[in-house]
């Protein structure tokens, strides 16, 4: 969820950004947020699994996570593949592979 947040965060509302960051980021718990915030612990309960569903939902249709996730993968292989004098077509496999990500 961490991930997603970093990814996502902007598309969110202050409300809900302040609410994840804390619960996730801070480690807050449900009734310190609710007393932060004025609110019961359900509504802030409430907010945080509707947040984690839209982070969900977007990665879902976007994918930037799961694409960075590939991309960081692709470019450790051509460093291992570039520092063990790999062959140009192997190099070049991994290169076609990194611009198809896009």
């Amino acid at each position: 969820m961490n991930y997603l947040y970093d990814f996502y965060q902007s598309l969110l509302t202050t409300k809900q950004r302040q609410y994840m960051q804390l619960y996730y980021l801070d480690d807050w718990s449900l009734g310190e947020i609710a007393e932060e915030f004025e609110v019961s612990r359900q509504a802030v309960y409430d907010n945080i699994k509707r947040t984690e569903n839209m982070l969900e939902e977007y990665e879902e249709k976007l994918s930037l996570f799961s694409r960075f996730e590939e991309r960081s993968k692709l470019i450790k292989n051509l460093k291992t593949a570039i520092e063990k004098d790999a062959t140009t077509e192997s190099v070049l496999l991994i290169v076609d592979s990194l611009e198809r990500l896009d």
